[in-house]
């Protein structure tokens, strides 16, 4: 089903969602299962399974050092089909314009349309670890607009060398990334906001925005992209703090305010243990501020780790 035929079945009631990151290679997926196990009390509709793009390696070899270009978490869509098995439930790979080529893409979508996978979350993606700016791939996408107009076109059984008529063509559901404090490469929140009516006119369904600790960001955010004619879901993301060092590293990775109450709340933690705790009641008091607005979604961003998510799910829903 799609992620906007479970918001229009649920009929204004906020559902759960939450965000998998892939184990690396050579671990097991029973860990991700470990996990998600104590999730599902919760009854997600739809789990979303990150990509990572490819990444140098160096290997020693005789002193000699070698570059190779390597995946450290593969495996997106096979976690997707094991989790759609294992579950029952819907499951959204991320779908990247960096790392792939356009018939790369093509491929993965058609394997999606195989396994009956209905949804796909359609990202730009970040920069290599070396790179200081995104660099396209070579016969890729350079923007998410672009990546969403192919997805689109392969709905109407335009493939990028040929039209295939067929009475089984896909109907993916896209969905496409928001920023309440804009993206980092934003020159402005208007052309940030300019860039997102972008994605939604090339064809995407819904919006699931990056972490925000500000709710006031969000209520910002979504009044603007109503403003533009957004008129599609906006789901919030939300992250629960988790450790001190998320005081430096979450402002300076994704170009966003924490909110100077749980700032000193944060600081006056003794221990990484204590600021679990802070970090869950803060995101269950903003989850219920963002219920109350009547968001469609609380979708959390678990890094693999569920038992955080559990206590504010199990104080929300």
């Amino acid at each position: 089903m799609k992620v906007t035929e479970h918001i229009e079945k649920a009929k204004g009631k906020t559902l759960f969602s939450f965000e998998l990151i892939p184990p690396q290679k050579g671990r097991s997926i029973q860990e991700l299962y470990d996990n998600i196990d104590p999730l599902m009390e919760f009854n997600p509709p739809f789990i979303d399974v990150t990509t990572s793009r490819e990444e140098f390696i160096y290997i020693d070899r005789e002193g000699l050092l070698d570059k190779k270009l390597t995946r450290m978490r593969p495996g997106t869509l096979g976690i997707c089909a094991s989790i759609t098995h294992k579950y029952n439930v819907d499951t959204i790979p991320h779908v990247l314009c960096g790392g792939f080529t356009k018939e790369e893409t093509e491929y993965l979508l058609v394997d999606c349309h195989y396994l009956g996978i209905d949804n796909v979350m359609a990202l730009r993606g970040d920069a290599m670890k070396e790179e200081k700016y995104f660099i396209p791939t070579k016969g890729g996408h350079k923007y998410a607009n672009e990546l969403v107009t192919q997805i689109s076109n392969m709905n109407k059984g335009q493939y990028l060398h040929e039209v295939i008529e067929t009475n089984n063509k896909s109907n993916f559901c896209v969905g496409v990334a928001g920023y309440p404090e804009k993206h980092m490469e934003a020159p402005s929140m208007d052309s940030d906001i300019r860039r997102l009516k972008e994605k939604v006119d090339a064809g995407a369904d819904y919006v699931v925005t990056q972490m925000f600790f500000d709710n006031k960001k969000y209520f910002s955010f979504v009044e603007k992209a109503r403003a533009a004619g957004i008129n599609i879901p906006i789901i919030p993301g939300i992250k629960p703090a988790a450790v001190k060092r998320h005081l430096q590293l979450l402002p300076q990775v994704f170009k966003l305010d924490m909110p100077d109450d749980l700032v000193r709340a944060i600081e006056g933690c003794k221990n990484n243990a204590e600021v679990r705790e802070v970090g869950i009641e803060f995101a269950i008091q903003q989850s219920k501020e963002l219920m109350d607005f009547g968001v469609p979604v609380l979708h959390y961003y678990s890094m693999g780790k569920s038992d955080n998510i559990k206590k504010i799910a199990s104080a929300i829903f």
